[in-house]
C-alpha cells in the first residue's frame, strides 16, 4: 500500500503543510501512515533501525505528536525541547521508559495499548517453556551439524503435563497463561499483591499461595508483575535459592525483573536447570544502572537457556492492530477528544 504521499522524497514538502505533524519513531505498516495520512502530516521512520537521539530530537521538537515504542526513552529533558507537543501515542503495553509526570505537568498525553499484546505473549511464553524444557535447540543444533543418525535415548526433558506453573502477578498477560496452561494438564499456582476474587480463582481453577511456597513448588516459575525501581531484579540469587531444585525461569515481562548475573551462576551451580528470555536487562533504557549488553555468561550456556529477541507481541496481525489502536489514540487526542488509551487523564 502507498503511504499516502509519505516518500523520502516528499517529506521536506509534507512539513510545510499547516496539519498537525505526527512523528513515528520506528518503521510501521504502511496502513498506519495512511490512516494518521488522511487528516495529519507524518514523518516515518522508513528504516528497520530506531532513530539516533539527535535525529529524533530534532524531529520531535517540530511535533504535535509521537508514536513511540518499546526501544524509545522521554524523559523531563527530552520534553523541554519538545513545545507543540499534545500527546505520545506508545505502540506498546508497558510505559516505565517515559516519565508520565513529566508528561502530565506539560498537558501532554501518554497513551498505551493495554489488551492487543495479551494473547500474543501468552502464546510466546507457552513456547519458550516447550523449546526450554524439551531441548528443542540442542536438538536442532545437533542436527544441523550433521551430528543425527536415526532416534537415540537422548535429550530427555520435562513435560508440562503433571507439573506446577507459578505465576508471579496475574495481570491480563498472567491469566491469558494460565488459561492456556490448563489445557496442558497443569497445576497452576499465582501470587499477586491483590489477589483474585475466590469466583474468578475458582473459573481458572488456579490456586493462590504465598510467594515463598511458590518458588518452592513451582516447576516452572513465570513473573509477570511491572516494572518499577521495586520489582527491579525481583529475581535475585535469594529467590532462585528459594527455588525448586531442577525448575526453569521463564521471563517474558520485563527484562530487570530477573537478576541475569545471579541466573547465570544459578545455572552454573546446577540450582536453576533452564531459564528463557524474550526481554533483558539491557533494554530497560529508562534505568541509567542497567547493562549495556546481556551477560556473556548466561550466554555461553546454550544447552540450558532458550532466547527470542523480544517477539512478545511479534505477530503480524496483532503488531498491525497495536499500530493502529497507537494511530487512533493519537488522533482522539489531536482532535481535543480524551484518548482511549490515555494513562493520565489531564483533568
Amino acid at each position: 500500500m502507498e503511504l499516502i504521499g509519505i516518500w523520502k522524497k516528499d517529506i521536506e514538502m509534507s512539513l510545510k503543510d499547516e496539519k498537525p505533524l505526527v512523528v513515528v519513531t520506528q518503521k510501521v505498516h504502511p496502513e498506519v501512515i495512511a490512516h494518521l495520512g488522511r487528516t495529519c502530516r507524518v514523518w516515518p521512520n522508513l528504516e528497520s533501525e530506531p532513530l539516533d537521539k539527535p535525529t529524533l530530537l530534532s524531529r520531535a521538537a517540530k511535533a504535535d505528536a509521537l508514536m513511540v515504542f518499546m526501544s524509545d526513552w522521554i524523559d523531563e529533558d527530552f520534553l523541554q525541547q519538545c513545545q507543540r507537543l499534545k500527546v505520545i501515542g506508545a505502540a506498546l503495553k508497558g510505559y516505565d521508559n517515559f516519565d508520565l509526570e513529566a508528561c502530565t505537568r506539560r498537558g501532554i498525553w501518554l497513551t498505551i495499548v493495554p489488551d492487543l499484546l495479551t494473547v500474543p505473549t501468552a502464546e510466546l511464553i507457552i513456547s519458550l517453556m516447550i523449546a526450554l524444557a524439551r531441548n528443542l535447540l540442542p536438538g536442532d543444533e545437533l542436527i544441523r551439524q550433521g551430528g543425527f543418525q536415526g532416534w537415540r535415548p537422548q535429550f530427555y526433558g520435562r513435560g508440562l503435563q503433571g507439573n506446577t506453573a507459578g505465576i508471579i502477578g496475574l495481570g491480563s498477560v498472567g491469566k491469558a497463561v494460565a488459561q492456556r496452561l490448563k489445557a496442558f494438564d497443569m497445576q497452576i499456582i499465582y501470587n499477586d499483591v491483590n489477589p483474585l476474587p475466590e469466583e474468578e480463582t475458582s473459573r481458572l481453577g488456579i490456586i493462590p499461595v504465598p510467594l515463598e511456597e511458590l518458588l518452592r513448588e513451582s516447576d516452572y516459575v513465570i513473573p509477570l508483575i511491572p516494572l518499577t525501581r521495586e520489582t527491579r531484579h525481583f529475581i535475585d540469587e535469594r529467590k532462585l535459592r528459594m527455588m525448586k531444585p531442577g525448575g526453569f525461569l521463564i521471563n517474558a515481562g520485563r527484562g530487570s525483573l530477573v537478576d541475569e548475573k545471579a541466573v547465570a551462576g544459578a545455572l552454573e551451580k546446577g540450582l536453576l536447570a533452564g531459564y528463557a528470555a524474550d526481554v533483558f536487562e539491557m533494554e530497560d533504557w529508562a534505568l541509567s544502572e542497567r547493562p549495556l549488553t546481556i551477560d556473556p555468561q548466561l550466554l555461553a550456556m546454550k544447552g540450558k537457556t532458550v532466547f527470542s529477541p523480544h517477539l512478545g507481541s511479534a505477530v503480524r496481525g496483532a503488531r498491525l492492530e497495536i499500530e493502529m489502536e497507537a494511530a487512533r489514540n493519537i488522533l482522539e487526542a489531536l482532535k481535543g477528544q480524551t484518548p482511549r488509551g490515555a494513562v493520565n487523564p489531564l483533568v
